[in-house]
């Protein structure tokens, strides 16, 4: 099977929230996550999808804006997910092929920090760890082992500390 990870698509919405819903269920925007991207759009060209030959949408990933709280101000970092998979494609590379995909754009564009709340065994194997991000904390309940943190240059997240924030800007 051949899949190709491509730009995400206006007319891929009712598919990617289709597979979002499917993973995550149709409830998941009273995570703590979603108050960060509430109103907000995700960044576009880092929106991807995993699709067949057929153009079937298979697997999606999107990255938001958010803000870090620093001494001499805020920091712009990214917010990543949901990532998901469709459930016949689970365990066939399609979610790592587009974690990589994402974190290689991310840092082309210049992005220098990805949080996340996620599996930390699946989310380590990218570079994701809890301990670069004990000083920060998300606005509302959450897992604690499962907030995660990738500096995408060394000692991004240096100085950094307090409450994460929502960032009303969208770059495309």
């Amino acid at each position: 099977m051949t899949i190709r990870i491509v730009a995400a698509r206006p007319e891929d919405a009712a598919a990617i929230e289709s597979l979002v819903d499917n993973a995550f269920g149709q409830d998941r925007q009273k995570r703590t996550v979603y108050r960060l991207r509430d109103g907000i759009e995700p960044i576009a060209s880092l929106s991807l999808v995993a699709v067949t030959a057929a153009r079937d949408v298979v697997g999606s990933i999107k990255f938001w804006p958010i803000l870090l709280p620093k001494d001499d101000g805020n920091v712009p970092a990214l917010l990543l997910g949901p990532i998901a998979v469709r459930l016949d494609y689970r365990g066939a590379g399609v979610g790592g092929r587009l974690m990589r995909r994402g974190l290689d754009l991310a840092k082309a564009q210049k992005h220098r920090i990805v949080l996340l709340v996620g599996d930390a065994p699946y989310y380590g194997r990218f570079g994701f760890k809890h301990d670069l991000v004990v000083n920060l904390t998300l606005p509302g309940p959450v897992d604690l082992d499962r907030f995660l943190g990738l500096e995408l240059e060394d000692g991004a997240l240096n100085g950094i500390r307090g409450l994460v924030q929502r960032s009303d800007i969208s770059k495309k």
